[in-house]
């Protein structure tokens, strides 16, 4: 008995990997699987209750002998609405700053730092040191308006390769 799995009716656990779900291991999916494979199960054995008691009402009580698939489901429907909110709760504003900026300079063409942090989740410096950095790599354009440091993606064409003539 040491190792195996113990399941009973299509839901076990496994001792050496954890909790399964029909053969799904629960425990590695992400909350928003964990709800799709708990409603693509109740959904069907709602469904088909329903139908049996409208087309067949003299037999609901076979329903109920089935209904025992529905349990395990609902402990994962419940198991991923709760990821769900946590997700919500700990996701960072940003997952990648630097993405958000870049589309952002993409969409607007240029903008000033404090422009870009209206835009996005980061803050003045933050946008304006991100900036200096990729202008400093020779991934922006740098241009002076008013007094003011504007920066733009290049455009097609006119920025030039490095040793070329």
């Amino acid at each position: 008995m040491r190792g195996r799995s113990v399941t009973w009716g299509g839901a076990g656990f496994d001792r050496r990997h954890g909790p399964e779900f029909f053969g799904i291991d629960a425990d590695k999916l992400g909350p928003r699987a964990k709800v799709g494979v708990a409603l693509s199960v109740l959904g069907p054995v709602a469904l088909s209750g329903l139908l049996l008691v409208v087309l067949v009402p003299g037999m609901w009580w076979i329903f109920t002998t089935y209904f025992w698939i529905a349990f395990p489901a609902l402990g994962l429907l419940g198991s991923g609405l709760a990821g769900l909110g946590e997700e919500r709760r700990s996701r960072p504003v940003a997952a990648d700053p630097e993405r958000e900026l870049l589309a952002t300079l993409m969409s607007r063409g240029e903008m000033t730092a404090a422009g870009i942090a209206a835009e996005t989740s980061l803050s003045v410096d933050e946008a304006d040191r991100r900036l200096k950095e990729l202008a400093e790599a020779g991934h922006l354009e740098v241009r002076v308006r008013g007094g003011g440091l504007f920066y733009a993606l290049w455009e097609a064409g006119t920025r030039q390769i490095e040793g070329a003539q």
